[in-house]
């Protein structure tokens, strides 16, 4: 089995409005939270400020942890194109909250993302996402 770590943030506004990330279609354009995977020997609280600039543009400062997600992925679910497809997948996804220092709101070049945007939580609600956002969602207090 393999195992991959992950950080990500919940990033809000003074609205209340949430920065999400959409997947490209290799993920089925599944909305997300702004993160990823760490690089070996990387502090997740690295990984999450390096993966937030890189997929919105934002730099961000951590505030706290919000909660440790597990999930483990089959191996016949993984990435047709990967050379692990076949090898289940343990996932660890560490999810911070964090607020914005600087930047400008800017979509991922080339990556595993391809737009970002702000969501007010009755239109996250609408949209196709991936089931990470409401456990982050519950964790921060954004939903009932």
């Amino acid at each position: 089995m393999d195992i991959r770590i992950a950080a990500y943030a919940v990033v809000t506004d003074e609205d209340g409005r949430m920065l999400l990330p959409r997947l490209t279609a290799e993920f089925n354009n599944r909305w997300t939270l702004p993160g990823g995977g760490t690089d070996p020997g990387e502090d997740p609280n690295d990984a999450v400020v390096r993966e937030v600039f890189e997929e919105s543009g934002y730099e961000v400062t951590v505030d706290e942890l919000l909660g440790i997600d597990n999930m483990v992925i089959p191996g016949e679910k993984r990435l047709k194109r990967s050379d692990r497809y076949g090898v289940p997948m343990q996932s660890l996804r560490i999810i911070y909250r964090a607020h914005i220092t600087g930047g400008e709101l800017t979509p991922e070049a080339d990556g595993s993302t391809d737009d970002v945007a702000w969501f007010a939580p009755e239109e996250i609600d609408r949209l196709d996402r991936v089931e990470l956002i409401d456990t982050a969602r519950r964790w921060a207090g954004l939903l009932n």
